[in-house]
This record gives structure tokens, C-alpha cells and sequence, in this order.
């Protein structure tokens, strides 16, 4: 039978973490030109960009997400003061997850070159990738959103309502509920900062 979570971990190992339920969750790639400036402020993009510029990511709820190891070297990076929150392994700046700034949303997405069981077991649980976005930023010829594309949605799409409805949009290992405020405060990159990774684009 197999296992109903994935782990996850950053290049060093010092980040750990769990993704529960990844039949609930949906394989993605972004070619966006935020996504691709964001691993290149982190100095990775080998690691993480395919050849086209694509990041894979696993849709999911937050609620889902668990870390297990390592939280004291989480770190949060946004490209602006009003983007999305990128979170991050400060020990080796490897990318773990992207988040909505609003914690009432409750989407987040974890990268794929994170997870440790790669390969078959993990296309058993998450299925292919279903959905390419923003695909005018890819380099060269990628699939091009479609019908079956937003079908796919509704993997997560009614999760991602009942959790905004029922509340468990609260359980979430990213934000501090009490206060509304992320766990870690954000690192907003300069103007100067921000222009240089995206002349690597």
C-alpha cells in the first residue's frame, strides 16, 4: 500500500517536511517571469528551473504541509512588498514553497525538486502534471493551457472553497494565527535587488 504523504527536504537536509494527502494536490508548472526571478535572487536556478524556465510545483492546501525538522533556518523572501510569499531553507537558499500573502486563502505550493521520493512512487500519488501557466514566458515550445488544463482544478478547487468556508484554512504552518501575520517576517528585495535577478531571466 502505498504511503498517503511525500517528505520533502531542502539540499542540506536541515529543512524537513511533510506533504499529506497528495492525492488532493495538483502538479503544476509556472514559467511566470516572478517565479524564474525568485530562485535566481536565491542563486539557484539549475536546481529548480527546467529548460524551458518551468518551476514544478505540487498545488495543495496549507493545511496539508507539515514541517518536521529544521524550522529555525525557514526563512520568507517576497519579490514586493505586496507579492507572494516565497519560503525558503536560509541554511542553503534552496526554495521550498510559495504562499498567497493572505493566510484566508489557503493555497500554498510546494516545489517538486524538494520532495525526496521522486520517480514512480511519486507520480503514483500526485498523478502527471497537469496544468502549465503563464507559458508566454516559457523558452521555447511548451504545452499550452487547455480545456483539460482547468479541469484539473477541480482536484484542488473545492478543497481550497471548503477551507475558506469550513475554517481549516487556520491550520497552516506559514502564518501565526492569532496575530494574522506570517512566522517568519518577509524579506522584501531592493529595487536594485529585484533588477538584477530578473536581467538572468
Amino acid at each position: 500500500m502505498l504511503c498517503m504523504s511525500l517528505a520533502f527536504q531542502c539540499h542540506c537536509n536541515t529543512v524537513q517536511g511533510e506533504l499529506l494527502r497528495p492525492d488532493k494536490s495538483l502538479r503544476a508548472v509556472c514559467y511566470c517571469q516572478d517565479c524564474q526571478t525568485y530562485v535566481h535572487a536565491l542563486g539557484g536556478p539549475a536546481r529548480v528551473l527546467d529548460e524551458h524556465g518551468g518551476t514544478e510545483v505540487v498545488a495543495t492546501q496549507a493545511r496539508y504541509i507539515r514541517f518536521t525538522a529544521g524550522t529555525g533556518a525557514l526563512a520568507c523572501l517576497s519579490l514586493t512588498d505586496r507579492g507572494l510569499l516565497r519560503w525558503y531553507a536560509s541554511c542553503c537558499r534552496t526554495p521550498l514553497a510559495n504562499t498567497p500573502r493572505d493566510m484566508r486563502f489557503p493555497y500554498a505550493s510546494v516545489l517538486t525538486t524538494c520532495l525526496v521520493s521522486g520517480g514512480a512512487h511519486a507520480e503514483a500519488l500526485l498523478g502527471p502534471v497537469r496544468m502549465w501557466v503563464n507559458t508566454r514566458h516559457a523558452k521555447g515550445t511548451v504545452p499550452k493551457p487547455g480545456i483539460g488544463q482547468w479541469l484539473a482544478l477541480l482536484r484542488i478547487a473545492p478543497g481550497l472553497l471548503w477551507a475558506r468556508l469550513c475554517g481549516s484554512w487556520r491550520s497552516t504552518p506559514f502564518f501565526d494565527v492569532g496575530c494574522s501575520r506570517p512566522v517568519i517576517e518577509p524579506y522584501v528585495l531592493t529595487d536594485a535587488e529585484r533588477r538584477q535577478a530578473r536581467s538572468m531571466v
